[in-house]
């Protein structure tokens, strides 16, 4: 059922991202009466799960859930309609067009992509409002759940002042602004300190899986015991663990650091259990493990009623929502920017995190949740458009770099010159797709 759930996400998402994306194409193709000849969701090689002609134009769905494409008449692109090339020159072409009407058809995929991002955003914004936690409202720090960070010497119970020189005001944004950053501005035991994180953190972030980055610290919680656990008989799942062996445990994160050194002992530990404080003899094995997994949040109205931290709601019009959603629109499409930058440099193994069709599929949740489908469509969306304006043949940013070149030095490429261009281009954009799903097959073999 997960699987159903997490598939019919993704298909979803990649179904309106991909005929919205061609639907930026073909409205305006067809306002300067250039014909397109084919409108289709996903690839028909050999052959098609559905077509039917309507006019000019062949609309239909294909087999191979790759992409999808309009197919301009006149237009070298990825279908490599060569003879069609040969023929005189029609009016309803779109080589026949003008420089800055083909301009607009090129660019209307990627101008949908933008808008639809920043159109999902707001009506986010105005319908869910914004939860967030003010960095300024958690007096105990952050709880670092990455050992990343805590090589780059970031500690628990660290207030984080601001990140790359911008200031931090909710929590919430931290992990996201964490991924692309250089430097860190903590407060730890009254002192400012600032932290340089390394070139390649992005790399040790993907070599050290953990549950998150940062989190607001919460009381350790016993979240779940496995059936072999040595510990089933003395722990029940909700139990709060709030001293060990003499020393008291307020946080989560201080309970690893107490059992590495009490390892192959069994030692006197206090749970509170339904308003209760109970003490049990917890045995720590030889792994300084106690057989129990630990709850990495807790839920808004337990936060509020232990004094951690308050959850705060808000709520907007319509119109206050518009500059909101703008604003998470740039700060996503900027963020993305930095992550593409750092993928181009082989310094920060940032690479290796590319993924293909496998990676996206997995970023969706085994639940249904309109609110998760929506800001992972828009931020696909962002995604798509960006990738999509990349100066690669064959790519919308292809057509653009040489449609720019036609309309500043006056002289069009020649249709020979662009089907070399758009070889080359269809030859980089396999070689990248089987880089990315590639390091998805690696993944899924080594488990990294």
């Amino acid at each position: 059922m997960d699987i159903i759930v997490k598939l019919s996400q993704f298909l979803l998402s990649l179904s309106l991202l991909i005929v919205l994306h061609e639907l930026g194409h073909f409205i305006p193709a067809k306002l300067f009466k250039t014909r397109v000849e084919k409108f289709y969701l996903f690839f028909d090689v050999k052959f098609s799960l559905f077509k039917k002609k309507i006019g000019d134009t062949v609309y239909g769905i294909g087999w191979l859930p790759l992409g999808g494409y309009v197919k301009i008449a006149g237009m070298i692109d990825e279908s490599m309609d060569t003879e069609q090339m040969k023929q005189e020159p029609q009016p309803w072409e779109f080589r026949s067009k003008p420089a800055w009407q083909r301009l607009i058809i090129m660019l209307g995929g990627v101008t949908v992509n933008f808008l639809l991002a920043f159109v999902i955003y707001i009506g986010m914004t105005w319908y869910y409002g914004e939860r967030y936690i003010a960095n300024e409202d958690l007096q105990n720090g952050v709880w670092v759940q990455s050992p990343a960070l805590e090589n780059s010497g970031m500690e628990s119970g660290d207030k984080i002042i601001s990140i790359d020189g911008k200031k931090l005001t909710r929590i919430n944004e931290a992990p996201a602004q964490l991924i692309t950053a250089k430097e860190i501005v903590v407060e730890r035991n009254g002192q400012e300190e600032t932290l340089t994180l390394p070139v390649d953190f992005v790399d040790q972030l993907m070599s050290n899986k953990t549950g998150g980055l940062v989190a607001p610290r919460i009381p350790l919680i016993v979240s779940a015991i496995p059936d072999d656990s040595h510990n089933k008989e003395v722990l029940k799942v909700g139990d709060f663990i709030t001293e060990l062996n003499g020393v008291k445990i307020d946080f989560a994160d201080q309970f690893q650091a107490i059992v590495e050194n009490l390892k192959s002992e069994t030692v006197r530990a206090v749970v509170q259990r339904d308003d209760q404080q109970i003490e049990v003899p917890l045995a720590v094995n030889e792994e300084g493990k106690v057989g129990m997994a630990y709850a990495l949040g807790i839920k808004e109205s337990d936060a509020e009623r232990l004094g951690l931290y308050k959850v705060s709601h808000e709520h907007y019009s319509l119109g206050e929502s518009v500059p909101i959603g703008l604003k998470r629109g740039k700060d996503q499409l900027v963020g993305y920017g930095k992550q593409l930058k750092m993928i181009v440099n082989p310094d920060t193994g940032a690479y290796k995190g590319v993924g293909g069709f496998k990676a996206i599929y997995d970023v969706f949740p085994s639940f249904w949740s309109w609110e998760v489908f929506w800001s992972i469509t828009a931020f696909l969306s962002i995604m798509l458009g960006v990738m999509n304006l990349l100066p690669i043949p064959a790519l919308d940013g292809g057509h653009v770099m040489f449609l720019l070149y036609e309309m500043i030095s006056g002289r069009k490429p020649s249709d020979k010159f662009m089907e070399y261009a758009q070889t080359v281009g269809f030859l980089i954009l396999i070689a990248l797709l089987l880089f990315a799903n590639g390091n998805d097959i690696f993944k899924a073999l080594t488990g990294k």
